[in-house]
């Protein structure tokens, strides 16, 4: 039996650059990703819908609490009320100022009598993703 070695020979070349290499990219993925996790785990808004009620064929009543990071931001909250097929009967988007930010009653017209409202969420100028 031939020795493979003897055969084909041997490669002398290392493996050094390429575990230069994926060691580099590895820390440039940690970075980002830890990058990424730190950015989105603070939003400019946050919002909660506490409680709702309808008012009656075309009303409903949220509670919704909402709390700005910044003193100089400015929200853009949308709520949204669904009837007993699911489709939507009413929208409102309303503007929280950071001197009214906290617990706020907002009415919801509707076209018909809902039987659900859901926050979608508040966003500001910087957090185009509703929270």
């Amino acid at each position: 039996m031939t020795d493979l070695a003897d055969r084909y020979g041997t490669s002398r070349r290392g493996r050094g650059p390429v575990i230069v290499v994926a060691g580099a990219l590895a820390v440039l993925f940690l970075g980002w990703l830890a990058w990424t996790t730190w950015s989105y785990s603070r939003p400019d808004v946050t919002s909660e819908l506490l409680t709702w009620q309808v008012t009656g064929e075309h009303g409903a009543v949220a509670n919704v609490q909402v709390a700005l990071r910044a003193d100089d931001t400015t929200a853009t909250c949308t709520l949204r009320a669904t009837a007993e097929d699911h489709s939507v009967v009413g929208e409102r988007s309303f503007e929280v100022a950071p001197d009214s930010a906290s617990s706020l009653q907002v009415q919801v017209r509707t076209e018909r009598r809902a039987t659900a409202v859901e926050l979608v969420g508040c966003t500001t100028p910087g957090q185009s993703r509703p929270r």
